[in-house]
């Protein structure tokens, strides 16, 4: 495959249609690719709905927006739309499996199995590195860096970064830049500390373990702007992308009901439940309400534990 079809189905990718509406979350046909990606690496082509189903829905479950029901056969089916994945029933092409409205027991009954189409397949025998490039892809648009690790291990892919960056370098894939100032801004905003635990830890003048967290994730089109934007220490970025805490009115931590631990939860976490996160500076920096909004319908996990 030469290297125009390779930025061309590079592109696909990127280019997948996701669901949206007011900026809500809807990573699931991400989350079905690296599913996908990391069963092939494992030699596993096909992907039957009954046998993935349930894996399928654990992830939503982990790295998709809260919701009461999880639709994991809405990617299965969907995603053949992109022109990079192709479902069969018993083993054979259907115009049944054509259909966009295939309920998940009609899924179950018609053993429909689901795979990636006869070209993607070509080019990751061609360049093995595609599958890489392509869960490198999927992980910057739609998840925040913190959790790419939790990701990847949750679908079972090891990735040579190498490999990847010299991949997507090579190609004119659209990608959405970043502000390369937005760190520097909020941290200066947050006067070089985190603004749950205080943490300013420096080496020389180096400051380490410090990171500017979108409120509104880079990957649901949040601003790269400072009102966007806290400074925290790289175990509470994490927790606050993963949903472990989210903010209330005027600054309020509030820890989920599903977040739990021993001794050591309540002194990283707990202990700040209901307390105030630290203001920046300026008061034009405090978080936006839109922000914090968006931050707890889209990533907070469960319910806020009482105050």
């Amino acid at each position: 495959m030469n290297a125009s079809n390779l930025t061309e189905v590079l592109q696909r990718f990127a280019d997948l249609n996701i669901w949206r509406r007011n900026g809500e979350r809807a990573p699931h046909k991400p989350l079905l690719v690296l599913l996908a990606l990391g069963l092939y690496t494992q030699g596993i082509k096909d992907v039957p709905f009954l046998q993935y189903e349930g894996k399928l829905s654990e992830l939503l479950r982990e790295f998709a927006p809260q919701r009461r029901t999880l639709y994991p056969e809405m990617p299965f089916i969907r995603l053949k739309n992109d022109d990079v994945w192709e479902v069969t029933v018993d083993g054979a092409s259907d115009p049944i499996a054509r259909r966009n409205d295939l309920k998940k027991t009609e899924l179950r009954e018609l053993n429909a199995t689901g795979h990636f189409s006869r070209e993607v397949q070509q080019l990751f025998q061609r360049d093995p590195k595609a599958i890489n490039a392509i869960a490198r892809l999927l992980l910057a648009a739609h998840f925040p860096d913190s959790i790419h690790s939790d990701v990847l291990d949750a679908v079972g892919l090891a990735l040579d970064d190498e490999a990847v960056s010299t991949l997507v370098n090579d190609t004119s894939v659209t990608r959405r830049r970043r502000d390369p100032e937005f760190r520097s801004a909020v941290l200066t905003a947050y006067q070089y500390r985190c603004a749950l635990c205080d943490l300013d830890l420096r080496i020389g003048n180096m400051t380490i373990g410090l990171e500017a967290a979108h409120i509104k994730w880079h990957q649901a089109s949040g601003p790269d702007v400072v009102e966007n934007g806290i400074a925290l220490c790289c175990l509470h970025h994490k927790l606050f992308d993963i949903g472990a805490f989210t903010l209330g009115d005027d600054r309020r931590v509030l820890v989920s009901e599903q977040a739990h631990g021993s001794q050591r939860f309540d002194e990283i976490l707990l202990r700040h439940h209901g307390g105030q996160l630290n203001a920046p500076v300026r008061k034009e920096h405090h978080p936006e309400q839109r922000f914090v909004d968006w931050h707890r319908d889209q990533v907070f996990k469960g319910a806020a534990r009482p105050i």
